[in-house]
């Protein structure tokens, strides 16, 4: 029900998803007398696949999360959380208020047994194809042992969603060598590098992007504003790729040529094909799409909770963190 767009974009994504995907069923949580009449009409979609769930509440996108949290129990976004809960379904998706899908999710699912807090993790355009970063705003300050927490999530999601068997992790940091940094991300690295876990080390802003490393670490502060100027950046070089082909007739020739070039890199690095960011650490699967999301955006969120739900990624976690815990206990 929330999201800048509305409804609308959530509902057009789940009908496209039911007819690509056979085995899949959706609930869709919200007010039913606004949904029904955007999914009346659709008889190519098998409607014994597609759920409705009334809520009488919606979470606004400027809504405290504790307000939402204690004020709104009958919210789109609580019922929804709730029925991952129940075992009614196997994964939540939001385009909502982040802040307050973080709260009510770790209010009602809990978190993982050793683990702290959740953290927000999404994949990031990379040479090798992509890095998976976390957090990427959920906790702004965090403690060592949280940053180890946040790579043993990020390392169980590599190796179950990607297939990457020992995934390569770095802590981001303001320089690669030992000395640099403060004393929490020096102390992180001293519990990784104890770790079983493919720990490389340090890595700076660039490596995010290099390929040689499969999830870099950082606090929640850090990891969003990285986030951010990454989005920045790529808005700011489409703009001026726009710009350099439309300056004038022989610019614009040049741009009819490049064309196939030129779609097969935005297809690259389409924000929309990495959307969905994953809540990591509670104990159920819950997927933020970003609130500005399109029909295609959000259909790649629902395709990101198949995937996690499919692998099992909780319990994934749960097995890395007590073999890691195991190790630390005295012979």
């Amino acid at each position: 029900m929330s999201g800048d767009r509305g409804p609308s974009v959530a509902i057009a994504a789940a009908l496209e998803m039911l007819r690509a995907e056979p085995s899949l069923e959706l609930i869709l949580v919200g007010d039913t007398d606004v949904v029904r009449p955007l999914i009346a009409g659709h008889e190519d979609v098998d409607d014994k696949r597609l759920h409705l769930q009334h809520a009488s509440e919606v979470v606004g996108m400027d809504e405290p999360p504790q307000q939402a949290l204690r004020g709104k129990k009958d919210s789109s976004m609580r019922v929804a959380i709730n029925l991952v809960k129940d075992g009614a379904a196997r994964a939540c998706i939001s385009a909502g208020n982040t802040g307050a899908l973080m709260a009510t999710a770790r209010f009602v699912l809990k978190t993982l047994p050793g683990i702290d807090r959740p953290a927000i993790i999404s994949p990031i355009p990379a040479m090798n194809g992509h890095t998976l970063m976390l957090d990427l705003g959920a906790n702004t300050d965090c403690t060592p042992e949280q940053l180890f927490q946040f790579a043993v999530m990020g390392s169980a999601l590599a190796t179950a969603a990607y297939n990457i068997e020992r995934p390569a992790l770095g802590l981001l940091n303001v320089g690669s060598e030992e000395i640099k940094g403060n004393d929490r991300v020096k102390q992180a690295a001293q519990l990784l590098g104890d770790s079983g876990l493919n720990y490389i080390g340090f890595v700076e802003g660039n490596d995010i992007f290099s390929g040689r490393v499969d999830v870099v670490v950082s606090d929640g502060f850090v990891g969003n504003v990285a986030l951010k100027t990454l989005e920045g950046m790529a808005k700011m070089i489409g703009a001026y790729i726009r710009q350099e082909f439309t300056r004038n007739q022989f610019t614009k020739l040049l741009g009819g040529i490049s064309s196939p070039v030129l779609r097969a890199l935005k297809r690259r690095l389409d924000p929309r094909l990495y959307n969905g960011a994953s809540l990591l650490g509670l104990n159920g699967i819950v997927i933020k799409s970003h609130g500005s999301a399109d029909q295609v955006s959000f259909a790649n969120a629902i395709r990101v909770a198949m995937l996690e739900s499919d692998k099992q990624i909780p319990k994934r976690i749960t097995r890395l963190l007590e073999s890691q815990l195991a190790k630390e206990q005295p012979e």
